[in-house]
């Protein structure tokens, strides 16, 4: 049986790569930094077999000729390497991942996507980078449409969660598992409802969307242009109250949220937390340990890492019974 040893939600930025030294919120980046070091020796303690990648696509992967809603690699993986992120192949359970991707489509509950040559971007490979770096742990990726409207619900996000949790808990050896979110928080992005472009630049990201699938890196310097001349948009106020929905235990509360709703209060970004209900769902919805949440500007986004840890809840759980 596989038994799930840790979760772990973090944001991600490229721009941690591409601009630490015109980072002026030095002192935020540095402790945001050092909690994803922090969550990886948590993971490291927690000597998990296999991390489950929960992340967004963010057009490397997947193109407007074809977008699943959720979609789990079960063979290859190819890491597209953008911004200084790991590229090439990475380590895949396939065993496991096939198991997962069988047994979710087999108990009708769920018409899971899957790819045996899958492409990552930094949605899931900043958290290969900064959370699994040195601790040759094998991964099964999966990618949520977050970015390509309409995009499927919070609550459909974690009735999948739901159906992946029982297909591990089914698994006939003995696995420890990890599972990671990789997105959010708050955050708005000069991306364009592909469906309604409007001006020249939206216009670019569209056609790069339509017609990157072979020569994506031909459209991204435009396209870091675009994003570096982005403004800031940050809700601190939204962040923190999903921070502490999460470490009162009642993070199931996100399934009830509206992509309307997520878009107007803290942008299109946001809707990456998709993946924080997801891996919350996994684990069963305990309480997290926020490990930092720091606003930097210069990265565009709200910067935070939370750890659910099964074993604080059990040892909880023996203290009270005793």
């Amino acid at each position: 049986m596989a038994t799930i040893v840790l979760g772990v939600g973090a944001s991600h930025s490229t721009l941690m790569n591409t601009h630490w030294e015109q980072t002026t919120h030095k002192a935020q980046a540095e402790r945001f930094r050092d909690a994803l070091y922090a969550a990886r020796e948590r993971i490291a303690a927690a000597a998990p077999d296999v991390a489950l990648i929960i992340g967004s696509n963010h057009f490397r992967g997947f193109w407007l000729d074809l977008i699943p809603a959720f979609t789990l690699g079960v063979g290859e993986c190819i890491s597209s390497g953008e911004s200084g992120t790991p590229k090439g192949p990475q380590p895949v359970d396939v065993e496991f991942a096939r198991y997962l991707a069988n047994t979710v489509i087999e108990s009708g509950r769920f018409d899971l996507a899957y790819s045996a040559r899958l492409q990552i971007d930094h949605g899931q490979s900043h958290a290969i980078q900064y959370l699994l770096d040195g601790l040759d742990v094998p991964i099964v990726p999966l990618v949520v449409n977050v970015f390509a409207p309409p995009l499927p619900t919070f609550a459909r996000s974690a009735e999948l969660a739901t159906a992946i949790r029982a297909a591990i808990a089914s698994f006939p050896a003995d696995k420890r598992v990890v599972v990671i979110a990789s997105g959010g928080l708050s955050h708005r992005l000069p991306w364009p409802d592909w469906r309604d472009p409007h001006g020249e630049d939206e216009d670019f990201m569209v056609r790069a969307w339509l017609d990157g699938r072979e020569n994506w890196s031909d459209y991204d310097v435009r396209r870091r242009e675009i994003i570096r001349a982005a403004q800031a948009a940050i809700t601190p106020e939204f962040d923190d109250h999903l921070l502490d929905l999460f470490a009162a235990g009642k993070a199931a509360e996100l399934a009830e949220y509206t992509t309307t709703y997520v878009q107007e209060a803290a942008g299109n970004g946001a809707q990456e937390l998709r993946t924080w209900l997801m891996m919350a769902a996994i684990l069963d919805y305990i309480p997290a340990e926020r490990l930092v949440y720091e606003v930097i500007p210069e990265w565009l986004t709200g910067m935070g890492v939370a750890v659910l840890d099964p074993s604080h809840r059990n040892s909880s759980s023996r203290r009270t019974r005793s």
